[in-house]
């Protein structure tokens, strides 16, 4: 299955708690998670190398580079929390962001019980993350639209499904 048919959206539900390994390396040095993965792999005498996608989850790690360095940010406080303007500054970034961003609203609220609404408006995201729980407005305030991107434990599961052949991507579409 190649990466890029895939939709971010639906990894975000499975239960990071009953991951079975337990990976270090969340996202963004792609070389370093692809080999750490391998290791992991190669040590597993139950891996069955026929379902394993190495590419996919490099195609997944170009789309957490996208997101994090080939975008510009602004970001203001709200009520509640904050609101960015991502605006990707390619059109591979485009692509990127549309997938990633599908399905983290989903596990935001699991992970953290915060609301992320993200709206697309022709390639521009407005990213907007509040909570009800006033203890937690200036934790996201601080975080902004990259801390909660990156915000929790769900990336190493994420990646070890992508790489060892699941479909974490399946049935879930940005809505627009």
């Amino acid at each position: 299955m190649h990466h890029t048919n895939m939709n971010h959206a639906a990894m975000m539900g499975h239960n990071t708690a009953a991951a079975p390994v337990a990976l270090t390396e969340s996202g963004t040095d792609p070389f370093a998670t692809l080999q750490e993965v391998i290791t992991v792999l190669e040590a597993n005498p139950g891996t069955n190398w026929e379902k394993v996608n190495i590419e996919a989850l490099r195609l997944h790690l170009v789309e957490m580079q996208d997101m994090t360095i080939n975008v510009d940010v602004k970001q203001q406080d709200i009520n509640n929390g904050f609101q960015a303007v991502v605006t990707p500054t390619t059109n591979r970034a485009v692509k990127s962001i549309t997938r990633v961003l599908s399905g983290h609203p989903v596990q935001m609220k699991a992970e953290t019980g915060w609301d992320m609404q993200v709206q697309n408006n022709n390639g521009v995201f407005t990213v907007t993350v509040t909570t009800d729980n006033a203890k937690d407005v200036a934790k996201i305030r601080g975080l902004g639209y990259i801390g909660v991107m990156a915000y929790g434990n769900h990336h190493q599961p994420h990646h070890w499904a992508i790489a060892s052949g699941e479909n974490p991507h399946a049935g879930h579409v940005m809505k627009h």
